[in-house]
């Protein structure tokens, strides 16, 4: 390896952890679910979010192993600080992996690579680098920086240029962790297996070590889920789907702003910028997925993942949490550089049929590249502030908002501190990460996350949804439930609870914290 690509090895995996370092932890609410889930592992009362009830209400096994591992090995139950350090290292991991196959595709045709296209190719693992998208999920105290390195380490083994057996089991290994750290990652193991299939029917033989190796490894937790849970299959899927009521087109809308922003483009450029890049990144797209058919064809089902996602997910049109959002931002990005990448070196014949003349000089396509990705990097790092207006003063994304959840976080202490709430007192809740780990308490979980027995009050009235809301908590579910305690979003009981003058007998409110979002106040309900 030459040394100008070990040091930007380096620097890549050093910008990465710091981007993570920098923010301090700003943990999302569904984090939070994940944590409670390792904690009860840690303590002795296994794979459970409720004690006693096994049920599988956590989308990331994988990952609520990790924390777990990582809280035995440090005697300790810090899963926000577990968490980013897990991320920043998988991230880091990443940032490197794109570039070493940028670094393979741009080289694709030449006998030596030099300096500059080498910092070319350094463009995509930088831009994830600062991509607030990433860094707000690593963070958030979220899967989806493992989720994405084991995406990004199978097309790396992939693409080897000798791809040896220990490669296509490496492959196997990495497809078998996807799925298991989130199901969805089966988007993106289908077309690789699909076109690892036809490479191989092509000669003459049977991909057998990547399917056995990546059988082998799932095997463990789907033979433990099933005899465990009932069901390999995270109950949060279906109890997301039948609790939310969304218009149709949401998630199709919501995809086609990402898409259209990828280095964060609306925060410099607002509604222009979703515009200009509905159109231009996808033309950019397409050129890159034709230039990288010839000169990486391992990287073609990568490319085509974010396709089949955007499909998939607008069809379903689920609720988009921001995290939906992230996993096939990589890939959609790398495509747009090899679709600029394509066209600064696109050759087409001259006047002597005996000669090509390129569109750009070669010397000056690595230089166009390297602005065009300032100008991605500026955008990207726009994308931060300075001072947040909430959570620890430090640089961080503006999209890394956790604000609720520290007001849940606030309820949660208050619950246990203050109303002296126990392992034993059932409390209500529509977002249950934060109030139920910091509170201990026995959650009665009106999504129905973990309590799928309250999947039978769903799809509910849409009489009961409030202007501007996409869920609402069906009066019958609290009624026949009664927990002591319920937290919740005023929007969430606005027509619903709140006109029940049986509710308005049975509970009195606590606390009203005044809050802009699903509502006007997060409010604290206490049985008389």
């Amino acid at each position: 390896m030459p040394r100008r690509v070990f040091v930007l090895i380096v620097v890549l995996f050093l910008a990465a952890l710091a981007a993570r370092a920098l923010p301090g932890p700003r943990t999302i609410d569904d984090a939070f679910i994940t944590f409670r889930y390792s904690r009860n592992l840690l303590e002795g009362q296994g794979f459970v979010y409720n004690p006693g009830v096994r049920t599988l209400g956590t989308t990331t096994p994988l990952f609520t192993l990790v924390m777990a591992g990582m809280g035995a090995a440090a005697g300790g139950q810090d899963f926000q600080q577990y968490a980013i350090i897990v991320s920043a290292l998988a991230d880091g991991l990443t940032c490197v992996l794109l570039f070493l196959i940028a670094r393979r595709a741009l080289n694709a045709g030449h006998a030596h690579s030099g300096f500059a296209l080498d910092l070319a190719a350094a463009i995509p693992g930088l831009l994830w680098a600062a991509s607030p998208m990433s860094v707000t999920f690593a963070v958030g105290g979220m899967e989806t920086s493992v989720n994405i390195l084991w995406m990004i380490a199978a097309f790396w083994l992939y693409t080897m240029p000798q791809r040896r057996p220990i490669h296509e089991i490496g492959v196997g290994i990495c497809a078998a962790l996807g799925v298991i750290t989130r199901i969805d990652a089966v988007l993106w193991v289908a077309p690789l297996f699909g076109w690892q299939l036809i490479e191989s029917l092509r000669a003459r033989r049977i991909p057998w070590r990547t399917w056995g190796a990546a059988a082998l490894t799932a095997a463990p937790w789907f033979l433990f889920a099933w005899g465990y849970f009932g069901s390999p299959i995270p109950n949060s899927i279906s109890a997301k789907s039948a609790a939310y009521q969304m218009p149709p087109l949401s998630a199709l809308v919501r995809l086609i702003q990402t898409y259209a922003t990828p280095f964060s483009e609306f925060e410099t450029f607002g509604g222009d910028g979703v515009r200009i890049g509905s159109v231009v990144y996808l033309l950019l797209n397409v050129f890159g997925l034709m230039a990288a058919r010839r000169a990486l064809p391992g990287i073609v089902p990568l490319l085509i993942y974010p396709y089949l996602y955007f499909v998939v997910f607008s069809i379903a049109n689920p609720l988009i949490f921001r995290w939906y959002l992230a996993p096939p931002l990589p890939a959609w990005s790398l495509g747009i550089f090899l679709g600029v990448w394509a066209i600064l070196t696109l050759r087409f014949p001259r006047r002597d049929p005996t000669r090509q003349s390129q569109t750009v000089p070669r010397r000056a396509a690595p230089l166009i590249a390297g602005v065009m990705g300032a100008v991605w990097l500026f955008t990207s790092v726009n994308g931060w502030t300075l001072q947040p207006d909430h959570g620890p003063q430090r640089p961080a994304p503006r999209m890394a908002w956790h604000a609720l959840e520290l007001e849940y976080q606030a309820i949660g202490e208050g619950l246990r501190d203050v109303y002296g709430v126990t392992a034993e007192t059932r409390v209500g809740s529509a977002d249950i990460g934060a109030v139920g780990y910091f509170s201990r308490a026995a959650i009665v979980d009106t999504v129905g996350l973990v309590t799928p027995e309250l999947r039978r009050y769903y799809p509910f009235d849409p009489a009961i949804l409030a202007a501007g809301q996409n869920y609402a908590i069906p009066p019958a579910l609290i009624r026949d439930s009664a927990p002591e305690y319920l937290v919740t979003m005023e929007g969430f009981v606005r027509e619903g609870l709140e006109r029940e003058a049986w509710f308005r007998e049975a509970y009195a409110t606590a606390e009203s914290i005044p809050f802009p979002f699903y509502g006007s106040a997060v409010v604290l309900y206490e049985r008389r």
